[in-house]
């Protein structure tokens, strides 16, 4: 970009200072299979792109100087970094790095990370859903890497010992059952009881542009659905942290001292391609965008795709009519999934890889899946009922009621939550 150009010596040294700052010996990501130095930073900002709240060093790196942080982060909590770097032999150019956040904070001056706390996945991300992931040192900086996954959900006051500021920063996908905001409430809750504040990166949501769902009924609380809300809530991690607070959702209605580092140029409706995979069975957007509507099917005998390179983009399962279904595949065990549903077995189901953007949660591949199914007495497990937070839906299903039937009950619920939703909003 600044080939055959001569710049004055103060330019140089300004635009050194903006993007290394005090910055010693950090090194860009490098042969990771989802982290890849991206392009030059300035075309991406003449197209309105967003900018999300780890990019914003400017904003938050004054409020780290000096303090003992803990980073809540697993692989999504990535930054880009614009710096001066030699085009060839004889150039330098300005061109934007990836970097782990805890890589870069690490090596930055009067920063002290001191521990990370990963969610489910693991800090690499590399856990199945559900696996228990543990303690242990994280090989490339030597930190201290504490699991919040499995018995230990919430960190304890030892833990939490000797930190002066908690920084979350993970990348959400906006369903209810997707553990990472129920991290962010336990995580909230300890900080909250240690007087420890908190700072929160936001991200895009990229299935924020739709609200949808049953609303939780308390008594199906557990991990995968911890707070009054529907299935898909159009929120942030930022948006959605003011509204546990606000609610009054932490235990005793402690509130948590968080600082929000908001985005530039989101909003609610503008599309959000995630750079990084979430969890090892969202590999694209696709996925992603499915998943609200697929997941149901992990509390059926139905098999949403894992164990296959389609995780929830596909489902199927043995017991399905094949008379119905012409689409058919076999689960294997693969990176995300050790114990596939049906593994090894023929599924018959359908494909929606090719399908548009959605923007609703759609039930007929659940109601259809249930119509024919070989034996609806084992259709559904115990799981369901934690996935939909009510009873009423698995009832609503069995009784023969349409998609619309079934969303017509939940306008009301929807309504009330929309009018709570609003008082938190931080972007349009």
């Amino acid at each position: 970009m600044f080939k055959n150009r001569v710049f004055p010596i103060i330019i140089v040294i300004v635009l050194v200072l903006i993007s290394c700052g005090n910055k010693t010996n950090g090194d860009s990501v490098k042969n990771n299979e989802s982290l890849n130095q991206v392009k030059d930073d300035n075309s991406s900002k003449l197209n309105d792109n967003i900018v999300v709240g780890a990019n914003r060093t400017d904003l938050y790196l004054p409020l780290l100087k000096g303090k003992r942080i803990g980073i809540v982060a697993n692989q999504t909590s990535v930054m880009t970094i614009l710096e001066r770097r030699a085009i060839d032999s004889s150039t330098m150019g300005s061109t934007s790095v990836m970097y782990h956040l805890v890589d870069y904070l690490h090596n930055y001056d009067n920063i002290n990370v001191t521990k990370v706390f990963a969610p489910e996945h693991g800090f690499r991300g590399k856990a199945d859903a559900g696996e228990v992931v543990k303690d242990g040192i994280d090989t490339k900086t030597g930190i201290p890497i504490i699991s919040l996954y499995g018995k230990n959900k919430k960190p304890s006051a030892e833990q939490l010992e000797n930190l002066d500021l908690v920084v979350f920063d993970i990348q959400d996908v906006g369903a209810r059952f997707y553990t990472y905001i129920s991290s962010l409430h336990y995580v909230m809750e300890a900080c909250a009881e240690a007087n420890i504040p908190m700072l929160i990166l936001d991200r895009p949501n990229p299935n924020g542009h739709y609200i949808d769902g049953p609303i939780l009924e308390s008594e199906h609380k557990s991990f995968v659905g911890m707070h009054p809300i529907p299935v898909v809530h159009g929120m942030t991690i930022g948006e959605y942290a003011k509204m546990i607070n606000g609610e009054g959702w932490l235990k005793k209605g402690i509130t948590c001292d968080i600082t929000v580092i908001e985005m530039q140029n989101y909003n609610h409706n503008k599309t959000y391609g995630l750079p990084i995979k979430p969890s090892p069975n969202l590999p694209n957007d696709t996925s992603i965008n499915l998943y609200p509507s697929l997941c149901f099917f992990e509390g059926t005998n139905v098999n949403a795709g894992r164990g296959t390179s389609k995780q929830f983009q596909i489902y199927g399962s043995p017991y399905l009519d094949k008379t119905v279904y012409n689409f058919k595949y076999i689960p294997s065990p693969n990176e995300g999934t050790k114990y596939p549903k049906h593994d090894g077995v023929l599924c018959y189901g359908e494909d929606l890889s090719a399908h548009e953007k959605m923007n609703t949660l759609d039930l007929n591949y659940l109601i259809r899946a249930y119509k024919n199914s070989i034996d609806k007495s084992v259709f559904f497990n115990d799981f369901f009922v934690k996935l939909a937070g009510t009873k009423e839906l698995q009832s609503q299903i069995e009784s023969g009621m349409s998609q619309k039937e079934i969303k017509d009950t939940w306008v009301k619920g929807l309504d009330a939550f929309k009018k709570i939703r609003a008082k938190y909003l931080v972007y349009d």
